[in-house]
């Protein structure tokens, strides 16, 4: 898993000087990772994340795979080395109380069955995972092996339905008929 300089300098650039800080609390500090299979939608996720915070532009994310930095993964398209990227979340707060940011640390592991080893890897350095399920596509056989291996290693999930725009859109789904295909998964 890298943490690249350009990642880095990037996050920088994005915020003061003392939030790039790296002695966060460490009760505020998430290490979270997000697994799938192949074509989910795993870096999409997360370039959407990283434009959440600032670091690339919303127009970009999905389009330009920001942490596949390997020139082999944006040729092909597909990540094949996990990657990292550190990003501060704060959740709502109430009127008048200063909110109170976590640091997170997002890694976006592969896909693709032959580097399940990544995902492995990726996994056991998280405290939680993001898994992204396309919907149309449904849960397939990488998902399911990468589910077993986060619940073994005792890391908490979250479901990520994506591409939800797809029943619409392709399969011409109703209202009705999408809600019962997002239930059955």
């Amino acid at each position: 898993c890298e943490f690249s300089p350009r990642l880095w300098s990037h996050l920088a650039g994005a915020m003061p000087q003392e939030e790039v800080s790296l002695a966060w609390p460490q009760d505020r500090v998430r290490n979270i990772c997000i697994l799938a299979h192949v074509d989910h939608g795993k870096t999409t996720v997360a370039d959407n994340l990283i434009s959440a915070n600032g670091i690339i532009s919303r127009h970009s994310a999905g389009k330009i795979r920001y942490l596949d930095s390997r020139q082999d993964e944006q040729e092909r398209q597909i990540t094949m080395k996990s990657s990292a990227i550190a990003l501060r979340w704060a959740p709502p707060a109430p009127a008048g109380t200063p909110r109170s940011p976590y640091l997170v640390n997002l890694v976006d592991s592969p896909g693709h069955v032959d580097f399940t080893s990544e995902v492995s890897m990726a996994a056991r350095l998280t405290d939680g995972a993001i898994i992204v399920v396309d919907v149309v596509e449904g849960i397939e056989a990488q998902t399911r092996t990468v589910l077993r291996q986060a619940w073994r290693d005792r890391v908490r999930t979250v479901l990520l339905l994506n591409k939800v725009d797809r029943l619409i859109v392709e399969l011409d789904l109703t209202p009705l008929e999408a809600y019962q295909r997002l239930y059955r998964l």
